[in-house]
């Protein structure tokens, strides 16, 4: 049995749900999935906003309070605001955005007293002049070697020093907990360890989904980074034989067709089984400072009510078990 002292709580990624009033949403959890506790919301970037006007809770304290008595008084937790984004994008439009939503969320967790962020850590160019973002997960061939290197000494390094600075002076115990996705500069133990070592506001993500698929071990992960892990999300994958051995993890037309895809991410439970998932929760309860793991439905083939539910329901077992 897992210690209750070292349970995480169970938590929803609202976003499946976005086009859903967020007052609708929780009255669903209440009455259908009462498992679930706890909350990730969008802020900005990437991630929709329908369940946070963060503009308007930003600049009024009494719509601030109005929002979070909502659901407090539902029985409900904010455990994280969502504000997954590329800070680092070589479209400078897009990257002031994404940073002005990434600071703006930080002010917001302040205001409402919310200690974790998950964001991402973003991607720029591969050279000066590009327009698009260059993910440097590999240098096989001349043409990409070393890109990496060149893009920590103009734009990694810089802009996370100063965002963890500013973490650091808005809300000292806020932990920005990046998401290790390929696509990102930080996505396996090696780039996220790098980054981390700027400075103690960067944090960990954990959702074992994207380790799955990328061949790691999500358990040795967790131990590796312990108390740098602030946050985690529940998230499967399932592979397909016969188009994984054809094309192999990697896959220019992911995530459409998914029943042409090599992998698909899937409702928790439908690829590890409920050993793994205990085995998991326990590891992270372990680890000291993950009080949440946050249902993130992306199946593509669960309509997201029915696979939250059964997400919901698999992982409360196994973590009371």
């Amino acid at each position: 049995m897992i210690e209750q002292k070292s349970l995480p709580r169970l938590g929803l990624v609202t976003e499946p749900l976005a086009n859903l009033p967020l007052t609708e949403v929780m009255n669903w959890l209440v009455a259908e999935v009462p498992e679930i506790t706890d909350l990730e919301i969008g802020t900005g970037g990437y991630a929709p906003t329908s369940h946070c006007d963060m503009p308007l809770l930003l600049r009024d304290q009494s719509a601030r309070r109005a929002w979070c008595r909502e659901i407090e008084t539902r029985g409900l937790r904010l455990a994280a605001l969502n504000v997954w984004g590329n800070v680092l994008h070589p479209d400078p439009a897009i990257a002031s955005r994404h940073d002005e939503d990434l600071r703006a969320t930080i002010r917001l967790g302040a205001e409402t007293g919310t200690d974790r962020i998950v964001a991402m850590a973003g991607c720029p160019a591969g050279a000066p002049g590009d327009k698009a973002p260059h993910f440097s997960g590999g240098g096989w061939l001349p043409y990409l070697e070393n890109i990496y290197e060149w893009q920590w000494q103009a734009r990694i390094a810089d802009y996370w020093t100063g965002l963890s600075d500013f973490t650091h002076r808005t809300h000292p115990e806020l932990m920005i907990c990046l998401e290790l996705h390929p696509g990102t500069v930080a996505h396996n133990v090696e780039t996220f360890e790098r980054l981390a070592s700027l400075g103690p506001a960067i944090s960990a993500n954990i959702d074992p989904s994207h380790f799955f698929w990328m061949g790691m071990d999500a358990n040795r992960i967790v131990e590796r980074l312990g108390r740098r892990i602030g946050h985690a999300h529940g998230k499967d994958v399932l592979f397909q034989k016969d188009q994984l051995a054809l094309n192999g993890l990697l896959d220019r037309r992911w995530p459409k067709p998914p029943e042409e895809m090599p992998w698909n991410f899937a409702t928790v439970g439908r690829g590890k089984d409920a050993i793994w998932w205990r085995t998991f929760a326990n590891d992270l309860g372990k680890a000291g400072k993950v009080s949440t793991i946050a249902i993130e439905h992306e199946d593509p083939f669960v309509e997201p009510k029915a696979g939250i539910i059964e997400a919901a329901r698999l992982l409360a077992g196994v973590m009371h078990a």
